[in-house]
């Protein structure tokens, strides 16, 4: 990775030299439109504060990103102490003291051993590519470099002389893990199972609300036709009239009352919606009972 070529292409790790300048320094512009990017999270742990002199340590190279999986690096101590590559990784052909991916990952084990007198601090560098693995450098692939420095021997003060503080040290953007860029015709399709899902759920609804609308409309424009070429309603008796008027009056009232407990006490909709609708009906026969009731007798209604 971090290199002029694809790393995928490249199983023997990145070339030394970039551009003029140092891989593992510049990064490569053949990747990412040239530009590191904090899309990618290249970490290093084991890292101590302060090393002792001669001692080893065991670095673990990491990447991160939210949809490539593989990658490679690149480490160098400026030759100030020995970096040895562990499984996967190899040593730089043209700088030996340097350690780069040998095969493509994200996670890699090395050893550096401290230099065998106090130099003073030690400067590292490591680059590390996340790419989309297509075979080719390209815009999409992300690559971030780290500069860190381990201080020398005494300048810091452990708590635990037995177990040396050690450190996980990043660059990048870790959210950026979490927040991949979404397929537009994924984000449809979810919109569209969304919308479906609704419908499945609220079927019942929009159908009996629907009904209930028909329902109402039909009464009413028999109404209508019926006083426009009928004639208007037929003559009731007020004999019969009064003792119906009554009855249904109660049956009104009732499911009035049913309705009103309904809405209050917040009954599922089928349920207010039933009420409602036969409180209605129960009404719409008042009605009819007292037109009928008003309405003036034929000579069938006489015989």
């Amino acid at each position: 990775m971090l290199m002029a070529m694809p790393a995928l292409a490249n199983p023997n790790g990145p070339p030394w030299e970039n551009g003029g300048g140092l891989t593992v320094e510049s990064g490569c512009t053949c990747h990412g439109d040239g530009v590191p990017s904090t899309a990618v999270v290249v970490s290093i742990s084991g890292v101590p504060r302060s090393y002792d002199v001669g001692a080893e340590y065991s670095f673990t190279i990491s990447l991160g990103h939210a949809e490539y999986g593989e990658g490679g690096y690149m480490l160098w101590d400026y030759g100030a102490g020995t970096l040895t590559a562990g499984e996967g990784s190899i040593q730089v052909a043209e700088e030996p003291g340097a350690v780069s991916q040998g095969s493509v990952g994200n996670d890699w084990t090395i050893t550096w051993t401290a230099p065998t007198e106090d130099i003073g601090p030690v400067r590292f560098q490591l680059v590390g590519n996340a790419v989309d693995g297509n075979g080719a450098p390209n815009a999409n692939d992300a690559w971030n470099v780290l500069s860190f420095m381990i201080s020398e021997p005494g300048s810091t003060v452990d708590d635990d002389v037995n177990d040396r503080d050690l450190r996980t040290i990043s660059v990048g953007d870790y959210e950026s893990l979490f927040v991949a860029e979404e397929d537009p015709e994924a984000i449809e399709a979810a919109e569209q199972a969304k919308l479906a899902e609704s419908f499945f759920q609220n079927g019942n609804v929009y159908y009996w609300a629907t009904l209930s609308i028909f329902i109402v409309g039909a009464v009413v424009q028999g109404e209508f036709y019926e006083r426009r070429f009928g004639g208007g309603p037929p003559h009731l008796d007020r004999r019969l009239a009064i003792p119906q008027g009554i009855r249904r009056g109660l049956l009104t009232a009732g499911l009035g009352l049913g309705f009103a407990w309904a809405v209050d006490a917040e009954q599922p909709w089928g349920y207010t919606l039933l009420l409602g609708m036969l409180t209605l009906w129960a009404g719409y026969g008042v009605y009819r009972t007292i037109v009928q009731a008003r309405a003036d007798p034929v000579t069938k209604d006489l015989v």
